[in-house]
């Protein structure tokens, strides 16, 4: 009775050992695209490395969802199509990850810069926004998300906001090159806006005294004349 018993119970686990082993193997084949798409992009070859994702996306995700794995599946795959150029197909791509995991900083970083590429500078700063404020909701930092946000600032002419924003990272990284790089930049074109707007002043002034000093005693006195002209007529 007790052999027959354990002979069941062997059964069971042989049967379970079966049905669980594709489920494993298409889990390790998951695993196994996103690490080779991820070395293949590091190399470089973006369309391979594109390939790779589609396959770990194709096989079981249900395993890998319970870890990061998915989710850095469709970041680097956003990030490997922006590379590639095909900056439509990233942005749907981040999204399609963001609609899984929408406090991803990376994703929404991803996004901003396949929106930045495209030129729709405001848009990419919004998503940076949002990635700096999701690394935020984690007590976390998001140093990449400040340097970005940045660029795209000194590229939407919003040099004044870019100080701050510059500021703001090298203090998170002091020395931090592209930051100086991008403050700098920042000054500069907030020194030239300055000097510009001084002109503009100093122009309108120099035409709201004009007026006041040499062109109303002129009306007047044309005005004057005009009068003794008419009564001299009368």
């Amino acid at each position: 009775m007790k052999s027959g018993r354990i002979l069941f119970i062997l059964a069971i686990l042989a049967i379970v050992a079966c049905l669980a082993q594709p489920v494993l193997a298409e889990t390790d084949n998951a695993t196994q695209f996103y690490n080779r798409g991820s070395q293949t992009a590091s190399a470089g070859d973006y369309a391979g490395a594109i390939a790779l994702f589609d396959q770990a996306l194709a096989s079981n995700t249900t395993q890998i969802s319970k870890s990061d794995t998915l989710m850095y599946v469709y970041n680097d795959k956003a990030a490997a199509l922006t590379d590639l150029g095909k900056y439509d197909e990233a942005v749907k791509t981040a999204e399609q990850g963001l609609a899984l995991y929408k406090n991803s900083p990376g994703l929404w970083n991803n996004k901003g810069y396949a929106l930045y590429k495209q030129g729709k500078f405001n848009d990419a700063i919004t998503a940076y926004d949002t990635a700096i404020s999701a690394a935020a909701a984690q007590n976390d930092t998001y140093l990449k998300g400040y340097i970005n946000k940045g660029i795209a600032l000194n590229k939407a002419g919003r040099s004044y906001e870019a100080v701050g924003t510059f500021t703001k990272a090298l203090e998170l990284d002091p020395g931090n090159t592209d930051a100086t790089a991008g403050l700098a930049e920042a000054q500069k074109a907030t020194m030239t806006t300055n000097i510009v707007l001084a002109a503009i002043v100093i122009v309108a002034l120099g035409i709201v005294i004009w007026y006041v000093k040499f062109r109303k005693p002129a009306d007047g006195k044309d005005a004057s004349a005009k009068k003794n002209t008419k009564s001299k007529k009368e």
